[in-house]
């Protein structure tokens, strides 16, 4: 992993600042001469820098994200845990992590950190710019703000703006957390519990009806309790807890919520979308109940160039991360389709 320093002031979109960044990425491949091969992926909630680790099967060799022909790139967003500037990263003018007073972040501000990045790293054009869920939000942001440096998009799971149905899910996750009697106490654990029972809600929304019946249904018919639902719920809830925190989760999930492309354009969302004329896939899922393929479909009603590729899987929105094989398909067909500048695997 690299660490890029930006050691001047960062005014968030809220009007706050901070003294300086940290931006932790990962990159894959090398850069050719003529600087044309850059595939950059923005990841979703808790994901981190390393897409070759949670998106296995699409970034390493002879995958669609070929990294012995291309150039691929993925930074942690700030705000998370994972390297970048957030919460757990110490104030400058306290000397102590800022924790709580972390100040609310929006997708576009990360946007412009990814772009700051993008300079540093004297990258001129995109040839792919990649991401699911939240890494669609900013996906979308991006290609609005620098449209001409981005040649192709594509997008999977996500939406033009954050629905009432997310914020809805998001703000019980918080209150999830807040209900915790450690939240707010100035430590790395706090919100711990509030945490665990934060992911079990968002769980419920990755997943589904059929996948969740199917995996986790107990054969034993006189169980009372110790159901292998219940266990399982309660053992994601502390895989996360054990990699992530609660001041994080509270920051970014407020992020997602802030998200809407139309915000401060004087535009509608629609109108927004109109202006993106690059060649765009766009992949949604029938059984994703968090963003759902109606999402997709107003995105690939009103973005010019777009194709749509509904997929069928039992996973739901998690599908994205899932099902490498299928969306490795879909990219190769619409890449061949698009005379793509970037090497695609076969």
């Amino acid at each position: 992993m690299h660490s890029f320093h930006y050691n001047q002031p960062f005014r968030t979109e809220g009007g706050a600042t901070l003294a300086s960044l940290t931006i932790a990425y990962h990159t894959y491949g090398e850069l050719n001469a003529a600087k044309n091969n850059v595939i950059w992926i923005c990841h979703a909630l808790t994901s981190n820098a390393n897409a070759a680790d949670w998106w296995p099967g699409m970034v390493g060799k002879n995958c669609v994200f070929d990294t012995d022909t291309n150039f691929v790139i993925c930074a942690n967003i700030i705000g998370s845990c994972y390297g970048s500037t957030g919460p757990l990263t110490n104030d400058a003018a306290t000397g102590a992590p800022y924790f709580n007073s972390f100040p609310q972040l929006t997708i576009r501000d990360m946007v412009q950190a990814h772009i700051l990045l993008r300079r540093h790293l004297g990258i001129e054009t995109i040839a792919v710019l990649a991401g699911g869920s939240m890494g669609g939000y900013q996906v979308l942001e991006w290609a609005v703000i620098e449209s001409q440096r981005i040649q192709k998009l594509f997008l999977l799971s996500t939406s033009a703006a954050e629905s009432a149905w997310g914020i809805a899910i998001h703000t019980a996750q918080r209150l999830a957390i807040e209900a915790d009697a450690s939240w707010n106490e100035p430590h790395a654990q706090a919100g711990r519990n509030g945490l665990k029972a934060a992911r079990a809600i968002g769980l419920i929304s990755y997943r589904n009806y059929e996948v969740m019946v199917q995996k986790q249904s107990d054969t034993d018919t006189e169980k009372t309790d110790h159901f292998k639902a219940s266990s399982y719920i309660n053992h994601q809830g502390n895989k996360l807890a054990d990699r992530f925190h609660a001041y994080t989760y509270w920051l970014l999930t407020k992020a997602m919520d802030s998200h809407n492309i139309a915000r401060g354009r004087h535009k509608t969302a629609a109108q927004v979308l109109a202006t993106l004329t690059q060649p765009t896939l766009i992949i949604s899922i029938t059984s994703d109940i968090l963003c759902p393929p109606k999402e997709q479909r107003f995105l690939s009603q009103h973005v010019p160039n777009a194709t749509l590729a509904e997929m069928d899987s039992s996973y739901g929105h998690d599908g994205f991360l899932i099902e490498a094989e299928t969306i490795s398909h879909h990219f190769r067909n619409w890449m061949k389709k698009n005379q793509a500048p970037v090497s695609v695997a076969e």
